[in-house]
């Protein structure tokens, strides 16, 4: 097999994995995402060992299964992130050795361990002390393990390290993402109506909790909410078990306002009156939107509210150049007014 030509046995075996973990709802979002880049690292470097390939061949390789997965899977599957994978088999080429209680950012960290007890034990404290990914990043990087090892004294350490992780564990804030990218959808560039948008989640639902984050669990779409004089529906409801509490969501296309604003507050309200439990926390209110405005952010109660939160929505991942044009634009705009 030659170097631009891609192998059609491994995009068919890829292609049936990727199919498999779409339609497998009844189990773990968070096990079907982890399971399913190890099988796909497990199938490429099966692929490479069978072909006896050079290194040239293998990179190649990458980028047209890249290409192809790109177009039909969204961009988790460019170049990079299927390196990641092969990375991920490579480190842990047995699945009994991979816990799926971490997530898949928790195994991009610890793959850049090169010292295998030093993987384990921070792999086995990430689970026992429920620490984030932000939180194992910053043990990782703080030598954590290695000053355990060296201290005589390990109370200091361990007491240090829980004072520096406890701000990192989950909250609100670390649970919403903003932006949220949505290139899975395949949305069109040119503008959609929020129905539409709606629609296209409810059909990637899989996908959604995965973008979301870690947690979700989808409750109701459209979900009425009744007061004495008036009926409000809801976009969408989840619920987050670590949170303990409900998501509502309600989604805007074009740039987000202070009526916008001022409508979750009171879906908030009334949610919390009439369909909270005892047992759960306060409801979480977040505005998907595709365009936020600083002035609504800055003057309305989104600025103080632990309750009510807005995020961007993009419907592609942007490339590098166009990070950059943004930051630049950024950059531009705060120099302006220092001026």
């Amino acid at each position: 097999m030659t170097a631009n030509k891609l192998s059609t046995a491994l995009l068919s075996d890829i292609q049936r994995v990727l199919d498999q973990a779409r339609s497998s709802l009844q189990r773990s979002v968070n096990t079907v995402m982890v399971q399913t880049y190890w099988e796909i690292g497990h199938l490429i470097v099966e692929d490479e060992q069978k072909g006896k390939a050079r290194a040239e061949y293998g990179k190649q390789q990458l980028e047209n299964l890249a290409d192809v997965l790109t177009k039909d899977y969204g961009k988790g599957f460019d170049g990079r992130n299927l390196r990641n994978m092969r990375s991920f088999y490579q480190t842990y080429p047995i699945w009994n050795a991979v816990r799926t209680e971490l997530s898949w950012t928790h195994y991009r960290r610890l793959m850049r361990i090169e010292n295998e007890q030093a993987r384990d034990w921070y792999t086995k404290e990430s689970i026992e002390q429920n620490w984030s990914a932000r939180a194992l990043d910053r043990q990782v990087s703080k030598l954590y393990y290695e000053r355990l090892l060296a201290s005589q004294e390990k109370a200091p350490v361990e007491k240090e390290a829980k004072d520096h992780t406890d701000s990192l564990q989950l909250g609100t804030k670390s649970v919403l993402r903003d932006p949220y990218v949505l290139d899975f959808l395949n949305l069109p560039h040119q503008s959609l109506a929020e129905t539409d948008l709606e629609q296209a989640l409810i059909d990637n639902l899989q996908h959604f909790l995965l973008e979301l984050g870690k947690g979700f669990a989808f409750v109701e779409r459209q979900q009425r909410i009744r007061t004495e004089d008036q009926d409000f529906y809801i976009d969408l409801v989840f619920y987050n078990f670590k949170l303990k509490c409900f998501l509502l969501v309600d989604l805007k296309v074009g740039k987000i306002s202070h009526q916008d604003v001022g409508q979750m507050d009171t879906y908030v309200r009334i949610y919390d009156q009439h369909k909270k439990e005892e047992s759960d926390n306060p409801s979480i209110g977040l505005i998907l939107c595709s365009e936020k405005s600083e002035a609504v952010a800055k003057y309305s109660v989104l600025t103080d509210s632990k309750q009510l939160f807005a995020s961007k929505y993009m419907s592609y991942l942007p490339t590098e150049a166009e990070l950059a044009k943004q930051l630049e634009i950024q950059r531009a705009r705060f120099g302006d007014g220092d001026e």
